[in-house]
């Protein structure tokens, strides 16, 4: 199976987008750092059968367009991509499957535009856990959080900025354009192996609380990640999202998830109208039994996610997978997806 790559008109910019199959369409949206590519084996599963699998390179990434200031990648502007590429397409509705920051997306999707979403694959982040805005809804606690455990309604880039006073903080130190920019963008091959490895069942991102915030850059709290090739990623993949990344500037070979942080307070603000929405679409949550993001967030966070998702068909964790579940466990993964497709 073959992905057809083709460039598509949507909300005023031009996504690159990636097609297998044809049938009843599901959206793919990655997150940080992804790319269409990161789907390549659920695309080939769906496809196979028997549905249309439409993989995206999310703005600001792959060979999507990049605009540079931070307010073009706020949530309204990111669902817009969304409901624009289902325009261009001709498709009236989608199921969405989202990872990490694409979580958030296709959340937002759910609640904020529901008629265009038939189901939703919530991938990782669990909806309305954190303060990045990543799968949140607005500025009021979820049911079942006191003002304390979500950060006493402040904003999030506050809280973010609270808690680099005690160890270094990606969120916080990814506010500032520039630093990161210039980091991360001297060694981009050398950044996406140690974060992939990093999130990934095999590593340990932990290390992080024990850096200070001043004199610290993201690469000094990331491990060294073993030769390639891993078990889940061979040297053609891995050279496949450094191409993809690198097609630009230094300054633009992760501003789509740089920007992403940068709206944190944007969407918190945008959410607010939100804040007490539940997902009422059928869904589905997957993510890697070792994924640090299970062990950062609240422990009640599932729990909180059963509630506010009335017909969450399914809570999936698989054993062996970190953060990249859908690459690590591909054929897990993929088979629990289309057992949720074809309950629908």
């Amino acid at each position: 199976m073959e992905m057809e790559y083709r460039m598509v008109e949507s909300n005023g910019i031009s996504l690159q987008v990636a097609i297998a199959g044809e049938g009843a369409p599901v959206v793919f949206c990655h997150g940080f750092p992804g790319l269409a590519y990161s789907w390549r084996h659920q695309m080939k599963a769906l496809a196979e059968a028997g549905y249309r699998a439409i993989a995206v390179d999310q703005r600001g990434y792959g060979g999507s367009d990049r605009p540079r200031d931070v307010a073009s990648y706020d949530a309204d502007q990111v669902m817009a991509d969304m409901t624009g590429l289902l325009d261009a397409l001709g498709e009236s509705e989608a199921v969405f499957v989202g990872h990490d920051f694409g979580a958030q997306q296709v959340c937002n999707l759910a609640v904020r535009h529901s008629e265009r979403v038939r189901a939703v694959v919530i991938m990782a982040c669990p909806y309305d856990f954190d303060l990045a805005g990543r799968s949140g809804q607005g500025s009021k606690p979820p049911e079942g959080r006191t003002d304390m455990d979500w950060g006493g309604g402040i904003r999030p880039t506050q809280a973010f900025a609270m808690a680099a006073k005690q160890h270094f903080l990606h969120l916080h130190y990814f506010q500032a354009i520039g630093p990161a920019e210039a980091e991360l963008g001297a060694l981009p091959a050398e950044f996406l192996k140690r974060l992939f490895w990093a999130l990934s069942a095999g590593g340990k991102l932990g290390n992080y609380v024990n850096h200070p915030s001043e004199g610290t850059g993201y690469l000094d709290v990331l491990p060294e990640a073993p030769d390639l090739p891993w078990d889940w990623m061979s040297e053609e993949d891995f050279q496949t999202f450094v191409d993809g990344f690198t097609r630009t500037d230094p300054g633009g070979y992760f501003i789509g998830g740089l920007n992403s942080y940068r709206t944190a307070d944007r969407n918190w603000e945008l959410g607010e109208p939100w804040a007490d929405a539940n997902i009422e679409v059928p869904a589905l949550f997957i993510a890697g039994a070792q994924d640090i993001v299970l062990r950062m967030i609240a422990a009640d966070a599932l729990d909180i996610q059963r509630r506010r998702v009335p017909d969450l068909r399914d809570t999936v964790l698989i054993e062996g997978a970190g953060h990249f579940v859908q690459m690590e466990r591909p054929q897990e993964t993929s088979r629990v997806l289309l057992d949720f497709l074809r309950s629908l």
